[in-house]
């Protein structure tokens, strides 16, 4: 499991280096943000970064997070025929400068089937609908930069992104407290589309 140690504020793993959109025409945020998602400030007037300070940004965190991540598939892609790279994220369920309704509790990304194996997709997909959460695949979300980045089907590497609303295990108004009792519900779930791609990954 490879994990990010600082807050996406400070520097979007999950953005190209060069900042650009993944979702042209569509309000996102951005490599170094400057608003919450919700749209409020992050920085007092005149603090934002600036060129040279998200270039640093870059060389400090972004590079050597890309760097372990590459070489981590590259090291099992060595082992294996075939891996699995399930790329894991959560979002607030409700903010309106992004989204006009709230998002349903799944949200699976492959770029509209082009990072994973379509036998993949299809078992994570089946566990989704098995549950009582609401779903969706390759909608708002469709794979940020690592999922796009990475994902590789003819080269063995298949990247799957899940983007789950945080009101599935969380309160998503302070104090922002962990809920024991939704992490419960949606916990085999999450289990089962895992085990389910990885079980198709095994079947190539």
């Amino acid at each position: 499991m490879l994990g990010a140690r600082l807050s996406r504020y400070v520097i979007d793993l999950n953005r190209p280096p060069n900042d650009e959109s993944l979702y042209p025409g569509q309000t996102t945020t951005s490599l170094c943000p400057t608003e919450t998602f919700r749209g409020e400030p992050l920085y007092r007037d005149g603090c934002a970064p600036d060129a040279h300070e998200r270039q640093q940004r870059v060389q400090q965190y972004w590079q050597p997070y890309h760097e372990t991540l590459a070489a981590k598939i590259k090291r099992l892609r060595g082992l294996h025929a075939n891996v699995l790279l399930w790329e894991a994220h959560s979002i607030a369920s409700v903010l309106p400068r992004l989204f006009d309704d709230k998002l349903p509790d799944l949200n699976i990304g492959t770029q509209d089937g082009r990072t994973a194996h379509a036998s993949i997709q299809a078992q994570v997909e089946r566990a989704a609908k098995a549950s009582d959460f609401t779903w969706v695949a390759n909608e708002r979300f469709k794979g940020g930069y690592i999922t796009r980045q990475y994902g590789a089907p003819q080269d063995g590497v298949h990247a799957v992104q899940l983007e789950m609303c945080q009101s599935t295990y969380m309160n998503e108004s302070p104090p922002f407290d962990y809920v024991d009792a939704r992490a419960k519900q949606i916990e085999p779930v999450v289990r089962e589309m895992i085990t389910g791609a990885l079980d198709a990954v095994k079947a190539l």
